[in-house]
C-alpha cells in the first residue's frame, strides 16, 4: 500500500511540476489562442448553433447524384468569352477538372522529424501541382472526341443537363463534333 501511495504522489507532484512549467511558459501566442476559444466559448453560449428539420442542401446533392449517377448522361456546355458571345459543347458525362485524379496525390508518412507530406505519381506515371483546375476535358458525346476547354480570365462556362432555349443560349455556336440537334432524344 505504501509503494502505491508513493507511486500516486510521485505522478501527482510530477504533473503538479509540468502544469506549472507549461504556466510559466504562457506564450502570446498560447495567450491569444484562449482568448479566442474563451470568445468562441461564450458566443457559442449566448447564441447556440440552430437545428434544421430538413436539408436542402442535402436534398440537392441528391438530386446531383439522381442526375449525373446516369450513364450515357449528356452535359450541355456553353462558354462565354469576353465579348459575351456564346458557344456549347455536348459532351459524354461531366467535364471533369484537370487536377481531379482517380488516386491521391499525397501520402503522409511518418519520419524521425515528425510527419511528411509526400507527392504521389498521377495514374499517368507524372506529379501534377494540381495547378490546372481551371482546365476541363470529356469526350464529344456522338464521336467519343477528346475535348480540353480552360476557364478564367473573361471566359465562363455554364453546364446544363440539357439544351437551354434562352435567347443567348439558343444561338451559341458549335465548337464541337456534336450538334445540339444530333443528340435530340438522348438521356
Amino acid at each position: 500500500m505504501y509503494r502505491i501511495t508513493r507511486a500516486a504522489v510521485a505522478v501527482i507532484s510530477a504533473l503538479a511540476l509540468g502544469l506549472g512549467l507549461t504556466a510559466c511558459s504562457d506564450s502570446s501566442q498560447d495567450r491569444e489562442a484562449r482568448a479566442k476559444q474563451e470568445g468562441y466559448d461564450r458566443l457559442v453560449a449566448q447564441q447556440p448553433a440552430g437545428r434544421m428539420e430538413y436539408s436542402p442542401t442535402r436534398e440537392s446533392i441528391n438530386q446531383w447524384v439522381d442526375t449525373w449517377g446516369k450513364r450515357g448522361k449528356l452535359s450541355y456546355v456553353y462558354i462565354q468569352n469576353a465579348k459575351g458571345e456564346y458557344g456549347y459543347f455536348v459532351m459524354k458525362g461531366l467535364p471533369v477538372p484537370r487536377c481531379k485524379m482517380l488516386t491521391p496525390t499525397e501520402r503522409v508518412e511518418e519520419t524521425s522529424d515528425g510527419w511528411a507530406v509526400l507527392p504521389q505519381p498521377g495514374m499517368d506515371g507524372t506529379y501534377s501541382t494540381g495547378s490546372t483546375c481551371n482546365a476541363y476535358y470529356g469526350f464529344d458525346a456522338t464521336t467519343g472526341a477528346y475535348m480540353e476547354f480552360t476557364v478564367g480570365t473573361n471566359q465562363s462556362f455554364f453546364l446544363f443537363d440539357r439544351p437551354m432555349s434562352m435567347p443567348e443560349y439558343a444561338s451559341a455556336t458549335q465548337l464541337g463534333p456534336t450538334s445540339m440537334k444530333g443528340v435530340k432524344g438522348r438521356p
